[in-house]
């Protein structure tokens, strides 16, 4: 189970035609209360799809009673006729759920620049299929985790039980990771019974650690959304402090999940810098690493290159003396004070797995960021993405 873990909510997903191998492409979640509070946040990229400029001005009151997402087409640079097409996606959940238009979030996910009058009548007729066949089983909710996807090779999915409460969530995403607020299309429901703000707050603790330290190839989408719904079912009010703890577990292992289905990926790069004076500062050094190509194309040829660990560092703003620096690859320290340690030829990296740690010693701050390799197969993917 996933989004319908939780009590108070039904979920669908549907084949609705836009997607040409005929799999399921609309999801509705739909919060059946006796709470409609929601929190969510956004991609930080300036240019935004039509979903997310509507998604936006809904969610501004904090009551959200539905979710209708898409796969297979962003519905982004569609000028009016794609603002009017999610406009129309949530008036038709509204009309067929008796609930407004403006209490309805809409997402969608897939190729930008495409959106004709099929792409509108296919989300809007597969909306109301959704609207029809909403259950609160588990089986709805693995068919609308399977609606969001697009390159994904399996759905995502977590549920956490709380004191009393329960998280459950769905996360579709396998490229463009590298988020401003948010990442890819992800949706967490809860049956607890907290207000708006209390949720925007615990939803933004969460995602500042896992979803926005996820930059497996330095790519920001257009679409991004998470969002948290909150039924208030349980009739429980936890403590926020714990909530927000559940929550971001569940927002970790989402993250992981997104991590390990990146396009074309053979390894999963955990980059954790240590000993910086800031977090912000550990979280800028391990950042840089992870967009670097160099770096990224030498995991791929299993090369422990911490030259390119270094060089990377060197590029931030962040407080250290480059002299003092220390890099772990899978466990060898291959670099200790800015020169040659431990052989690299001890460093395997032939599991997907591989750990680096940098140690700035300049503090007790650390951050770790979650990348992948740079690979045939990725360039392979996204070059042929729109044909």
């Amino acid at each position: 189970m996933s989004v319908t873990a939780p009590k108070g909510f039904r979920a669908a997903g549907v084949v609705a035609g836009i997607k040409s191998t005929g799999k399921r492409d609309v999801a509705l979640v739909v919060n059946d209360g006796p709470s409609a509070a929601a929190a969510a946040v956004f991609t930080g990229n300036r240019c935004k799809a039509n979903p997310i400029i509507w998604s936006q001005q809904v969610i501004a009151d904090g009551t959200v009673s539905a979710i209708v997402l898409n796969s297979g087409g962003a519905n982004c640079y569609t000028g009016s006729f794609g603002f009017q097409t999610t406009h129309l996606t949530a008036e038709a959940v509204g009309e067929a759920l008796g609930i407004s238009a403006g209490d309805v979030l809409v997402c969608s996910t897939g190729l930008i620049g495409t959106g004709d009058q099929t792409f509108r009548d296919a989300v809007v007729g597969g909306a109301k299929e959704a609207a029809r066949t909403l259950a609160a089983s588990e089986d709805a909710g693995v068919e609308a985790s399977e609606a969001i996807m697009t390159t994904d090779s399996r759905a995502k999915r977590v549920v956490r039980e709380g004191v009393g409460y329960t998280i459950g969530a769905m996360a579709k995403g396998a490229g463009m990771l590298a988020p401003g607020l948010a990442t890819m299309l992800v949706v967490i429901t809860t049956d607890a019974d907290l207000e708006s703000p209390a949720l925007d707050a615990a939803l933004r603790a969460s995602t500042r650690t896992t979803f926005d330290r996820l930059d497996s190839d330095g790519c920001m989408s257009t679409n991004d959304q998470v969002t948290l719904l909150a039924s208030g079912a349980s009739g429980v009010t936890p403590d926020v402090v714990e909530f927000t703890a559940l929550l971001t577990d569940v927002c970790a292992d989402l993250a992981r999940q997104l991590q390990q289905d990146a396009e074309g990926a053979s390894h999963d790069v955990t980059i954790t810098t240590v000993g910086a004076v800031t977090e912000q500062d550990a979280e800028d050094v391990s950042r840089a690493v992870s967009r670097s190509n160099l770096f990224k194309a030498a995991i791929f040829g299993n090369d422990p290159n911490w030259g390119r660990v270094l060089a990377a560092a060197g590029t931030t703003q962040a407080e250290f003396d480059p002299q003092a620096l220390d890099v772990t690859i899978n466990g060898v320290m291959v670099c200790k004070a800015g020169t040659p340690h431990e052989p690299v030829d001890r460093v395997d990296l032939t599991p997907r797995d591989t750990l680096v740690v940098i140690d700035l010693h300049a503090g007790e701050a650390e951050a770790t960021i979650l990348t992948n390799d740079l690979t045939h197969d990725y360039v392979h993917e996204n070059s042929a993405y729109s044909s």
